[in-house]
């Protein structure tokens, strides 16, 4: 996917108020409708007019472009990277389903369709849910604990432009919790009007990339190295887990990739998630004669093929 310069096509600074996006979408409307235009790219070019309006008019979804748009030039291979929205709190809104224009691919690609259609109040007077996405490390899931964390929600400032609002909330973590759940904030949503209720604020959880575990529900993954001595002959070996290392029994003659399982070991809960260790040989570098001897001498101890199994699998 490309990504594209939704400024350009409106042919307007990036610090446009909202009023001056919504006139220069105007005025490049009615030039480039293919009605009125007599332009050979005139049908694209207001479809392409359409698109990027319908990210810009929106002060929620500007400033979520704004975010990643700074690292991006128009025609650039486009893709997100993982977890780049978390810490954004947004309204209830659905930008998936805007009315009007398609956002487009790059919006998409960001949210994804019908995306970030929070839950709302109804209630007369009442405040607006809000909603944010939140990293949290995969051992917090275990322990439970209480976090420091940062909001940004875009507003519009006095000159009609749009600026990111900062607020800290401290915010407990329960234990088990998993990723995908929601923590709900009573109160810490959108303000009443005329002495309602506030809304309330709805954090996804998502867990950080972690250098060794992998999650999966209550379920955690590891790949873990072994010697081909252990893997062959069988080992005790010191393993680690999300609450601190284990000692874990390798049986003799284990395969690469054979997979170990640790039960009760996963994210804790009524029924606890299981803990997976995938074995993986590791082998010792060649960097003297002695090394590369001690090769040649099992070499010469084993008859061994590890090829053999595809002898006559070729067509």
């Amino acid at each position: 996917m490309k990504f594209h310069d939704y400024y350009a096509i409106l042919d307007i600074p990036r610090d446009s108020a909202q009023e001056d996006v919504k006139r220069a979408y105007r005025k490049l409307a009615r030039k480039f409708h293919p009605d009125v235009s007599k332009a050979p790219d005139a049908e694209a070019r207001f479809k392409e007019l359409g698109e990027a309006y319908a990210v810009l008019k929106d002060p929620e979804k500007r400033a979520a472009y704004d975010l990643m748009g700074r690292e991006w030039k128009d025609g650039q291979d486009f893709q997100p990277p993982p977890g780049w929205d978390a810490g954004f709190e947004f309204s209830g809104g659905d930008f998936g389903s805007g009315a009007g224009a398609d956002p487009g691919d790059v919006f998409e690609a960001l949210f994804g369709r019908g995306a970030r259609g929070g839950p709302h109040r109804h209630a007369h007077g009442a405040g607006q849910d809000h909603h944010a996405k939140v990293l949290i490390d995969l051992e917090d899931a275990y322990r439970g604990c209480e976090r420091s964390m940062e909001l940004r929600m875009p507003v519009q400032d006095a000159q009609g432009r749009v600026a990111l609002q900062t607020r800290t909330l401290a915010v407990a973590i329960p234990k088990g919790i998993r990723a995908g759940q929601h923590l709900r904030l009573a109160g810490q949503g959108g303000p009443a009007l005329g002495g309602g209720l506030a809304g309330d604020l709805y954090l996804e959880i998502e867990f950080k990339r972690h250098p060794l575990f992998r999650a999966e529900g209550r379920d955690v993954f590891l790949e873990l190295p072994v010697s081909p001595w252990e893997a062959a002959l069988g080992a005790v070996v010191e393993t680690p887990t999300p609450e601190g290392p284990v000692q874990l029994k390798i049986p003799p003659g284990a395969a690469a990739g054979k997979q170990l399982r640790m039960k009760g070991r996963g994210i804790p809960g009524a029924t606890p998630g299981d803990l997976y260790v995938a074995l993986k040989i590791a082998l010792p570098p060649v960097v003297d004669e002695r090394d590369r001897a001690a090769y040649q001498a099992m070499a010469d101890a084993f008859d061994f093929n590890p090829r053999d199994a595809l002898k006559g699998q070729a067509s």
